[in-house]
């Protein structure tokens, strides 16, 4: 055994201070989930955040992993749901994405049942070939329930329809920070309520020191940026760099605005496409989210928030305010002693509902590469080689929603559907425009079912199916398609209205809970 292996070198060289710079959904989840991890180690963890500096906080909507970290963190998820507004999301309904007057779902879960080991798309798609009307609502558990402003959880049984539903979480951004917040403290996190203006280097590419407006200091093995755009650490003090994509993604800002809350709460997202980018309506418990995304190089900021205004349904609630942003991300969200998170790291437009979940897989990916002192730059660049991945997965992913559109003539949509392509999304167009494939690599986040949902809801038809799906009789294949018609009729005729789940949840005098995002079903806790 060396001396760099001896049993005790572990313990010396281990992380005893994680400093937090920023607060907001990023940083609270950081600071909760590795209050949780590193219980009874001994590693303090400090926040560092200012209440005199406002964060973004417009992210209101999520996908089903969400409960993963719930979990993961220890909170319980009726109380997360009560005190953050929460209301359920069955998916996104996309309107005027492929020319005025189309809509399209991206749900969550499954689209029918595997015949033959085969994905249903392939019988979806030969169904529709052969005249027969049946729609996503026929064959989709979660497009069913929200067209009828219905939710159900998945059935325990996990037997289809019920076993195919997914769903996430819309929820006040604001709340959910000063959730984590009180989360975080209860499990001894430190909160400083101190403005940073700089941080001093050591040796090599380390932070030493973060320094505050007073002129004291605090050091700390380990400094986690969430500060933001600015990238207070990971840019402005170790000069990361940044990979800008807006040659692809050339939306740039967003103007936000609240109205009341729905009359009856709609189970899912909309995102309506605007003359230079896109509207987003989340419907909360307590109001509705309003936003507009744009691409200033075709739109001013005053027509903006005309087009916004114009778009809501109700009243705007407050005046509308403009955020910038560049979509892309750091060259390395970790230089040396230094990870960046959220959007200190990068920033990738919320059309899919994605900002909160990188924050949680940057966390998660933390976990399995978490280092000790030495900082050993083999887990360091695993770790960036693994984000850029991930980041060019949702950017291609984003991209498909824009690229096949038929608004001709106007010119931002004109500019998206003339790009020149990652390669990476033109071989997966290619593949699938040919022969009815979808090839999703191992822990991406969009599986092949969402890569077919928009795909077909932006109106891309493959030349050729798979032969093993072709082979299987159509008169059978129509049989099963009539029985999961029937079972889908069935079951959504029986599902409970969302809002009367919300109030059921919402009761003081429920004592039964969800299981959630498992398997449905209500127990007693």
């Amino acid at each position: 055994m060396t001396a760099s292996m001896r049993p005790d070198d572990g313990q010396a060289q281990a992380i005893g201070s994680i400093c937090i710079v920023g607060g907001g959904t990023a940083g609270w989840s950081a600071a909760a989930l590795l209050s949780q991890v590193l219980r009874g180690s001994g590693c303090r963890i400090t926040l560092v955040e200012s209440s005199a500096i406002p964060t973004v906080g417009v992210g209101e909507a999520t996908i089903p992993p969400i409960f993963d970290f719930l979990r993961n963190i220890g909170a319980d998820e009726v109380e997360f749901i009560r005190r953050c507004r929460a209301t359920f999301k069955l998916g996104i309904q996309f309107r005027d994405w492929l020319h005025h007057g189309h809509a399209y779902w991206h749900p969550f879960g499954n689209l029918g049942v595997t015949i033959n080991q085969r994905p249903f798309h392939h019988y979806y798609c030969m169904n529709r070939a052969a005249g027969h009307g049946e729609t996503l609502a026929d064959l989709c558990p979660s497009v069913a329930l929200a067209e009828d402003g219905k939710f159900a959880f998945p059935s325990p049984d996990g037997q289809w329809p019920g076993g195919a539903v997914a769903y996430a979480l819309h929820f006040d951004a604001g709340l959910v920070a000063a959730f984590l917040r009180d989360h975080a403290v209860a499990a001894g996190v430190e909160r400083l309520d101190r403005r940073i203006v700089g941080a001093t280097r050591g040796e090599g590419e380390r932070i030493a020191a973060v320094q505050f407006d007073d002129g004291e200091s605090l050091e700390a093995d380990f400094y986690i940026d969430c500060s933001g755009f600015r990238g207070l650490l990971i840019e402005e003090t170790l000069g990361a760099g940044f990979e800008d994509w807006k040659h692809w993604l050339p939306c740039d800002s967003a103007v936000a605005a609240p109205t009341a809350a729905q009359e009856q709460r709609a189970p899912y997202t909309v995102a309506t496409a605007r003359s230079a980018g896109w509207q987003w309506r989340i419907p909360l418990q307590h109001r509705t989210g309003n936003g507009l995304v744009y691409a200033s190089d075709f739109i001013s900021d005053a027509d903006a928030q005309a087009q916004l205004l114009a778009g809501l349904d109700g009243e705007a609630q407050a005046d509308p305010r403009v955020l910038r942003f560049t979509a892309g991300l750091r060259k390395r969200a970790w230089v040396g002693n230094c990870l960046a998170i959220g959007l200190s790291a990068g920033f990738l437009e919320p059309l899919e509902s994605t900002s909160i979940h990188l924050i949680h897989t940057g966390l998660n990916r933390l976990l399995d590469l978490f280092p000790d002192r030495r900082f050993d730059p083999a887990l360091i660049a695993a770790y960036n080689r693994d984000v850029h991945r991930e980041y060019a997965h949702i950017r291609d992913f984003l991209l498909l929603h824009y690229v096949p559109n038929r608004r001709e003539g106007e010119p931002f949509w004109d500019h998206m559907r003339g790009l020149d392509l990652p390669d990476t999304l033109a071989e997966k167009i290619e593949l699938f425009t040919r022969t009815g494939r979808i090839m999703s690599r191992q822990r991406e986040l969009f599986s092949d079912i969402s890569w077919f949902y928009v795909m077909h809801g932006m109106g891309l038809t493959p030349a050729a199916l798979d032969p093993l799906a072709e082979a299987a009789p159509f008169g059978e294949v129509r049989k099963v398609i009539d029985q999961l018609r029937g079972a889908m009729q069935a079951f959504r005729s029986a599902a409970p209205t969302h809002d009367a789940i919300l109030d059921r949840l919402l009761d003081p005098a429920e004592t039964r809970r969800p299981q959630f995002g498992t398997g449905g079903g209500w127990t007693t806790r």
